[in-house]
Parts: C-alpha cells; structure tokens; sequence
C-alpha cells in the first residue's frame, strides 16, 4: 500500500501533541487569529472557503468554546482581525478583508465577543499579528496586553496554521526569547483549534495562477514548525478548577 504524501510526512516529521489542563494557577491569555468571515466563511471574499470545509469549521467551533470558557472565567481573550486598506495590497493575496467590510468582522459564532469586557480586538493589516500589533508610536497593543495581565501562557487558535499563526507564534517566541513579554513564559499552538486553506495540487495544475496548498499537508508544516521554534503543540484543551 502506497502511503500519501501527509502520512509520509507524519512519518518522517513527527509533531508530538499532548492534552492540556488550563487552570487558574496559571495566568493564561486566549489569542484568536483571524477567525473572520474572509478567512472562515464560506463565499465571504476571495480568500473564504467556496463550500463547506470541515477542517476550518472544526476550528471555529473550537475557538468559540474555549472562548466562552475564558470569557466564562473572565480570563484575558485577544483577537486579531485582519484588516486591509484597500490601495495597500498585501502581496502575493488578491484582496481580502477590506475595513469596514463583513470580511473583516467576526465569524457570526464570535460576534458576541465584541461585548466581552475581558476581550481586547485589534486590527492587523499584515499577517504577523505580533508586527501588526505596533502603533505609530513604537508601542505594541500585543506586548502592552500581556504585560498588564501578567500573562504566563497564552493559547493560540484560529487561521491559517502555516501562514498568520505561525508567523505569529515565531514573532511571540522570539520577542520571548529577547526579554521583552516578560513575564510571558510559555505559547500553545491548540491544533484542532487551529485550520487552514485548501488548494489541491489537481487543482493548481489547471489554473496558472495558483499555488499548491494541499490542506492537511500544510497544516501539518505549520505546527510542525511551530514546535520547532519552541511552542508546545495540545491536540485536546481542557479546564481544570
């Protein structure tokens, strides 16, 4: 039996995942990429899915239950959202999640979140959310929510694995690294919370102006990586008292 490509991957590039316990002795933050409806919403722009994908809808279902158990425990919940000028093009993307649009909102499962006292929105108009957390006076909206909730441990969930989060988690781990999210100590990349676009090599093949981004593949890659540059990888999310 000849196996696929992602199991070979699997195989050969193992990413250890492990269940994690989330409780109060820990300070910990949530952080949603992008889960908006230009990423996760089926025909919302030209980077949504076209039909129903089970592994982006896997992700907002995981996202919205740990968010309203931190909201729940009004612990802190940071959402990133992407949102673009429309004369600033965000190369190689066609355009996507105009402001001011419904692309750059929410997911309709998340909408409540934007009355959540606990929860901090911020706009980014590039895909590291940590760089696209900086304001025109040298400050980081990101580096500044960490610092005044003392957070220890942040979770990560959202859109796309292998290209905002994980640029994310890189940015985060380094910044860790150089002293500067003090007293931040540990990222959670929560996979099943976690999703990314599909672009099958079949597909790509017949139209010259894609790319082939193989769904499960890349997701793969992306926690792979994440890991790599020192995340820890939880399969399962759990709370404890």
């Amino acid at each position: 039996m000849v196996s696929s490509p992602v199991d070979l991957l699997r195989e050969h590039l193992p990413v250890e995942q492990e269940s994690v316990v989330l409780s109060g002795d820990v300070k910990t933050g949530l952080v949603l990429v992008d889960v908006v409806n230009g990423f996760c919403t089926v025909g919302a722009g030209n980077l949504a899915p076209r039909q129903p994908d089970k592994q982006i809808q896997e992700m907002v279902d995981e996202s919205v239950r740990v968010a309203r158990v931190f909201c729940e425990k009004n612990w802190p919940v940071f959402a990133f959202l992407d949102s673009h000028h429309p004369d600033v093009p965000e190369h190689p993307y066609p355009p996507h999640c105009i402001i001011g649009t419904d692309e750059a909102k929410l997911v309709p499962a998340l909408e409540w979140l934007e009355n959540e006292p606990n929860a901090t929105l911020k706009p980014k108009d590039c895909i590291d959310g940590f760089l696209g957390s900086m304001e025109k006076d040298g400050s980081n909206v990101f580096v500044d929510w960490v610092r005044s909730n003392q957070i220890q441990v942040i979770l990560v969930v959202g859109i796309c694995t292998d290209i905002c989060i994980l640029d994310f988690v890189c940015s985060t781990m380094s910044a860790r690294n150089r002293g500067l999210l003090a007293p931040l100590e540990g990222v959670i990349v929560y996979s099943r919370a976690c999703a990314t676009f599909d672009i099958p090599v079949d597909v790509a093949k017949e139209d010259k102006d894609l790319t082939a981004h193989p769904q499960d593949l890349m997701h793969h890659v992306g926690l792979y990586i994440a890991k790599g540059r020192g995340a820890k990888v939880a399969s399962e999310v759990s709370f404890g008292a």
